[in-house]
């Protein structure tokens, strides 16, 4: 836990002459305008030495981040930490170079791992030492029995001082508006092209779903921000991952464009034996859709911040796996060697299929671009069951072939894409429904453990098939027996929109996994839909 400074030449405090200060020591004042936050001691700092930071520390044993006072934190309940402000006018580059000042987050209850933050320029970093005067906060709020250095739980990046490009309308107001936050064990988001935060993604997951075995949450225990140029057109920030099981060193360099796009590169070291490594994980909710809503169980018609995993196979194919709420905890692997990409997306944008007002139709998707060979391995979906919006239930991520062994060292490049959809979009019709019924024809008496599936299609190279000519309905099974099988256009007057129907006939209650596609011959005409059936 970093002590309140002395003014000293080793560190600064803020107030009269803390310009001048800045410039003796070194470090440009005008390219800071940090206005009042204080400063620890200049350290040489550079990627190469954080990276030998992180494989010394997984030489030896985890030292868990100490928790500057736990009975203060845990009165700052949800209402004491959501009255708890940080003053916009001590931003980091509130006045510049950088044109997306920086705000952080306050320690409470649910964040009581402290993040040591730090400014780097030039090669030197510093501390920024935690005071309760950056931020305004109620006379009787706990959090100021905090000690002096506390820390802070996360920060977060504000949209541009002068709007954003890209963005409509009135500019943004940079005091309201952020664009990336980083809180909470190594999780971190953004938001998209529509405004609108969603789904997390984090830096690592260690053992998932794994049964007897309790899932760790590494922490991002410090954080360095590169002072960026005047006009940079990207931020870059270092972190510091530590775990029982892991210590790694990250950086991600984020462009604030269309949407977000985050370059990431990681040196990770393992501690223990892993038994699932998940690399570039995604972290979503999931509760119901149009496909298979319980009854009566919430008004709205879909709740979901993400519906379904979208894959890019390093052979080509590209799949559609709807998400599914089971009833116990599933692990599906898509078995790959060097992916392409992948990604958790909300497809659905109809603001009717929502009605709530909370936004989900504007929910980012998240895509995964491997840089370089990522190797063999395979694309694991996790789902856990839930039963309402508040808890995250799906874990998407990319798991090595080879045994997680101590002493290994992984080293991985990405990009995430925070979009509406995919970055690179085939031409080749996507899967828009899924929807389950009774199976038989209609005005006949349905038979009984058949069921009826209609996997809806749209896209550019269904609007080429020829009036009157219908493409084949390509199928395979884990088990069971289909029937009634047929492809036809939707009839909505929509170019490229169609759907294929068949009744799939299964006995028991194990799962059973769907694949369909439409294709022209030898022309493959649409994504493969991939579907987890569990029968009820």
């Amino acid at each position: 836990m970093s002590q309140r400074p002395r003014l000293d030449r080793r560190t600064l405090l803020a107030g009269a002459g803390a310009t001048a200060a800045l410039a003796a020591l070194g470090f440009p004042a005008e390219a800071l305008a940090q206005q009042g936050l204080k400063l620890g001691a200049a350290q040489d700092f550079s990627f190469e030495a954080l990276k030998a930071r992180a494989k010394q520390m997984a030489a030896g044993p985890y030292e868990p981040p100490l928790s500057p006072s736990a009975e203060v934190l845990q009165r700052i309940d949800y209402d004491a930490h959501g009255k708890i402000r940080f003053r916009p006018e001590m931003a980091l580059w509130a006045n510049g170079p950088s044109p997306w000042p920086v705000t952080f987050f306050h320690l409470g209850r649910y964040f009581q791992k402290p993040v040591r933050m730090h400014v780097v320029e030039n090669g030197k970093a510093r501390e920024i030492i935690y005071d309760a005067s950056y931020f305004a906060m109620p006379v009787d709020s706990p959090a100021h029995e905090l000690p002096a250095g506390a820390g802070f739980a996360g920060l977060r990046f504000q949209e541009s001082r002068s709007g954003h490009p890209g963005r409509t309308g009135d500019p943004l107001d940079w005091k309201r508006n952020d664009w990336v936050a980083f809180l909470g064990a190594s999780y971190f988001r953004a938001i998209g092209e529509l405004y609108q935060y969603g789904l997390s993604a984090r830096g690592i997951a260690i053992d998932p779903a794994v049964s007897g075995k309790e899932e760790e949450f590494p922490d991002f225990t410090h954080i360095w921000l590169e002072t960026p140029q005047a006009g940079a057109e990207y931020v870059t920030l270092l972190a510091l991952l530590s775990g029982p099981s892991v210590a790694g060193a990250y950086r991600f360099r984020m462009h604030r464009g269309k949407g977000v796009v985050m370059e990431i590169e990681t040196a990770i070291h393992l501690r223990k034996d892993v038994e699932r490594f998940g690399i570039a994980p995604l972290t979503s909710m999931f509760w119901y859709s149009e496909t298979m809503k319980p009854g009566a169980i919430d008004w709205r018609p879909e709740v979901h911040d993400s519906d379904g995993l979208a894959l890019w196979t390093g052979s080509g194919e590209r799949a559609w796996r709807p998400l599914n709420n089971p009833g116990r905890t599933t692990a599906s692997a898509f078995v790959d060697n060097n992916p392409r990409g992948f990604g958790l997306m909300q497809r659905d944008r109809e603001v009717g299929h929502y009605l709530d007002g909370v936004s989900y139709e504007r929910r980012p998707s998240l895509w995964v671009e491997p840089q370089g060979e990522w190797g063999k391995g395979s694309v694991q979906l996790i789902e856990i069951p839930t039963d309402d919006e508040i808890h995250d239930n799906i874990v998407a991520m990319w798991v090595p072939e080879a045994r997680a062994r101590a002493g290994r060292v992984y080293e991985f490049r990405y990009r995430l894409h925070w979009l509406a959809g995919e970055p690179f979009p085939p031409p080749l019709g996507r899967v828009v429904a899924t929807r389950l019924g009774n199976g038989g024809k209609p005005g006949t008496v349905r038979p009984p453990g058949v069921r009826k599936f209609v996997v809806e299609f749209l896209g550019p190279m269904l609007e080429k098939i020829p009036f009157g000519t219908k493409p084949e309905v390509v199928l395979s099974t884990s088990r069971g027996v289909f029937s009634y099988v047929f492809a036809e256009a939707v009839p909505d007057d929509v170019p490229g929109h169609w759907r294929a129907q068949f009744d799939l006939t299964v006995d028991g209650s194990e799962p059973v996994e769907l694949r369909c596609y439409l294709k022209a011959g030898e022309t493959v005409l649409t994504e493969t839909w991939m579907y987890q059936y569990l029968p009820f």
